[in-house]
């Protein structure tokens, strides 16, 4: 038995969750009645926004903004605050996914207006610090408490209509933020035991929504784990694999959680075999052997999102994504990263290679 002792900070966030099929309504009611709201922003993409008219069926809304884009162009954020101010907004009410609940963040950053965050799908942000605005083709994260929604609603209900497809791939997002968590830069033991079962909770759940899309107890799971998979991102900080899609994202307009899912196995392929503690609790997790055994596994179970070249990313675009990569790998990463061997990663992940071929 080792005799080396624990050391770690480990950052716990204020953050109130209800949670409950068939109850957004209600508790959403409870919030805006808790904090006094008497002037309320509905941010819910047109998509969305039949969800968002049910949901805040029982408040009274001042002002319903749809204006969403994904990555959370400046100018659409801007707009968004211009309106928030202009209505004396005094509570954001944001229903949908993770590019609602960013441009919700946007607002929140500049104005200090409290959130109430509604998920529609597994992707997290609502659970996290995290902000990110896309100017210029080069998308910037940031953290600040601002930013934090106040309260999120998880309703599976809200998620039955979410195409099958796209719970995969949203899940999948969920996933990755359990497995770049567990060495993050700022990675510690209880980051680690939220995203193992958050790891655990997704792979059950993901296979049931693709059985049956209107498995209760399957997006139940999967709120859950995406849930637990945010609130470890939160804490340990962004990865290599947030890294590389964020400039994938940013720079070449890549759809978000098909990225994320899509890049998933090649990072963990990649570091894994560089730390073995990750591996252990991943492989754990999964109930496998490796932890890249269980994640394949899972992603031919649910048919999941296999190559960049699906989503418009080509070979031309390797060298400027390698370049900017490059400048944003975070110091603790398990495995150095090079030009040679990131190139290597990114043509892999284009034409969905065999992850395994990083391992070496």
């Amino acid at each position: 038995m080792s005799n080396q002792s624990l050391s770690f900070i480990h950052d716990s966030l204020p953050q109130k969750i209800r949670f409950g099929f068939g109850e957004a309504s209600a508790n959403l009611l409870e919030e805006v009645r808790t904090r006094n709201a008497q002037s309320v922003m509905v941010i819910a993409g047109e998509p969305e926004m039949p969800i968002a008219k049910q949901v805040a069926s029982e408040i009274e809304v001042a002002v319903w903004h749809s204006d969403v884009v994904m990555h959370v162009p400046i100018e659409t954020a801007q707009a968004a605050r211009e309106v928030a101010v202009d209505n004396q907004v005094d509570l954001l009410v944001c229903v949908g996914g993770g590019s609602t609940t960013g441009l919700a963040k946007a607002v929140a950053l500049e104005t200090g207006i409290p959130i109430v965050a509604v998920p529609t799908t597994y992707a997290g942000s609502e659970a996290t610090n995290v902000w990110g605005l896309t100017e210029e083709k080069r998308k910037t994260t940031g953290v600040d408490i601002k930013v934090l929604p106040e309260t999120v609603i998880y309703d599976s209900k809200l998620t039955l209509s979410l195409p099958v497809e796209m719970s995969v791939a949203s899940g999948l997002n969920g996933m990755a933020h359990c497995v770049d968590s567990l060495w993050a830069p700022k990675a510690d033991p209880i980051n680690a035991a939220l995203a193992g079962e958050g790891i655990r909770a997704l792979s059950a759940g993901l296979p049931k929504i693709v059985e049956d899309s209107q498995s209760i107890e399957g997006r139940d799971e999967a709120l859950y784990g995406a849930y637990l998979s945010a609130v470890s991102f939160a804490s340990a900080g962004s990865g290599l694999h947030h890294k590389i899609c964020h400039v994938l994202g940013g720079t070449f307009n890549l759809p978000h959680a098909q990225t994320h899912a899509t890049i998933l196995p090649y990072v963990l392929a990649f570091n894994a075999p560089y730390a073995p503690g990750a591996e252990q609790r991943m492989a754990a997790a999964f109930g496998t052997q490796t932890g890249l055994e269980g994640l394949q596994q899972l992603r031919e179970k649910v048919n999941a999102p296999a190559r960049l070249s699906d989503y418009g990313f080509s070979a031309d675009g390797i060298p400027e994504a390698v370049s900017i990569v490059l400048e944003k790998v975070p110091a603790n990463n398990p495995r150095e990263v090079t030009e040679e061997n990131f190139t290597q990663l990114l043509t892999a992940a284009l034409n969905g290679d065999d992850p395994a071929i990083l391992s070496n």
